[in-house]
């Protein structure tokens, strides 16, 4: 047909010419000597942020600071669920507010991020974990967001290949399962952001690493970083599990510990999982990515640190978790595997707060579950920059909690916490 020749030779002249006459995806912009809002971070909620600060906030001159490229962080390194049912109020509505957004992210950004929902299962395993199970999904109901409790017969329909006998040491008593929860593609979400924020008049700076804060009269004037001083009102930090490290700068405490996350990818193979299982009891999970890996989350490390390095007897213990549910596997090849650093908060709950520093905010303490929050996370921090005052969803979540003792504790209250 007329019209494939064409795309085909339009296919072979780009090939020839080493993609020349392509543009660029986003602007790759100088450090300024000045902007109205600077975010320290540039994985998928720094980026997000400053998307959302461009698209819906009037608040001049935007630039994003990355000291490595543009979602290389956690961003980078995580197995990409999206959900959001959670127990507490608090939670389950934030992320409700992120899925949401989900729904429609590929449509706002004019770029697929591939997100898929191909729903979670939460499997239970014990009479505790069961009824566990049965209060969260009643709480889920009453906050809006879709949750069923299935009988282990219903998984087993839903999940053939899962291993639910009775003789198991960890038999499948039933689930938990959420239909519109499912996967995203992390460098998609990135790029994707990237772009539309860049295409807003977001400057995107990269290998430039924050060194320092300039702070008069307890207020923020500025930044030391490693392409040189820049002035700025307002500074956001997204640094996910360097968070800390930053607010020292700042002379900022937070209640945070990094530890780093670990995970790991098989060899490809033929579609066997089309859906996300999660198990607490054996502690491991695990989707099917579009290139046909097994991508398999671990625990957090035991220790505190920053290394991104896997640690075998993590990768081992999962590994012989995915195994009590899916036999099968046994003889699938481990591809690669990887540490991502996440911060965690004594409540397992995320920090989206204006500090003791005027003009100085953070977004922070995620934990496990930061990727499926990327676009709920930069929406109200978006909007708690942009106002100097929270956004409702995000009040909840304001840094003073840890003082006044209004904790929302979602440790161990929502299954596994990825």
């Amino acid at each position: 047909m007329p019209g494939q020749n064409y795309s085909l030779w339009s296919l072979f002249k780009h090939g020839l010419n080493h993609h020349k006459t392509w543009e660029p995806a986003w602007t790759r912009a100088s450090l300024k000597p000045s902007y109205d809002v600077v975010i320290v971070g540039g994985g998928g909620h720094g980026l997000a942020t400053a998307y959302y600060l461009a698209k819906n906030h009037k608040v001049g001159r935007i630039a994003v600071l990355e000291k490595g490229y543009l979602g290389g962080g956690n961003t980078a390194r995580n197995t990409t669920i999206v959900r959001s049912n959670y127990l507490w109020d608090e939670a389950a509505l934030l992320y409700e507010h992120g899925m949401k957004l989900w729904e429609g992210l590929s449509e706002d950004l004019n770029f697929n991020v591939m997100f898929s929902q191909r729903g979670v299962f939460n499997l239970g395993h014990t009479l505790q974990d069961m009824r566990d199970i049965e209060r969260r999904v009643a709480a889920n109901h009453l906050q809006g967001v879709d949750a069923h409790v299935l009988t282990a017969a219903e998984v087993k329909e839903k999940i053939p290949q899962l291993d639910t006998g009775r003789s198991r040491r960890l038999p499948v008593l039933g689930a938990s399962w959420q239909p519109r929860a499912g996967i995203a593609h992390h460098d998609a979400v990135a790029r994707g952001f990237a772009r539309a924020a860049s295409r807003l008049g977001v400057d995107l700076i990269e290998n430039c690493e924050v060194l320092g804060f300039d702070i008069e009269g307890g207020r923020v004037k500025g930044l030391q970083t490693s392409q040189g001083p820049v002035k700025a009102d307002r500074v956001g930090c997204v640094a996910a599990g360097h968070s800390s490290v930053l607010a020292a700068m700042a002379g900022v405490r937070l209640p945070l510990e990094s530890h780093p996350l670990q995970a790991f990818v098989s060899e490809s193979m033929q579609r066997v999982i089309d859906t996300v299982i999660m198990s607490n009891a054996v502690h491991g999970y695990l989707s099917q990515s579009d290139k046909g890996e097994l991508v398999i989350g671990a625990g957090i490390d035991s220790y505190l640190g920053y290394g991104q390095r896997g640690s075998p007897h993590v990768i081992d213990h999962t590994a012989a978790a995915i195994l009590e549910l899916f036999p099968q596997f046994s003889r699938v090849r481990m591809n690669r595997q990887w540490g991502g650093i996440v911060d965690v908060s004594p409540d397992a709950c995320p920090i989206i707060s204006k500090t003791p520093v005027q003009g100085l905010f953070f977004n922070c303490g995620w934990g496990t579950g930061g990727f499926k929050a990327t676009p709920g996370s930069g929406h109200v921090f978006a909007h708690t920059i942009a106002h100097d005052a929270p956004h409702p969803l995000a009040a909840p979540f304001a840094l003073d909690r840890f003082s006044n003792g209004h904790l929302i504790d979602e440790h161990g209250a929502a299954a596994v916490a990825h």
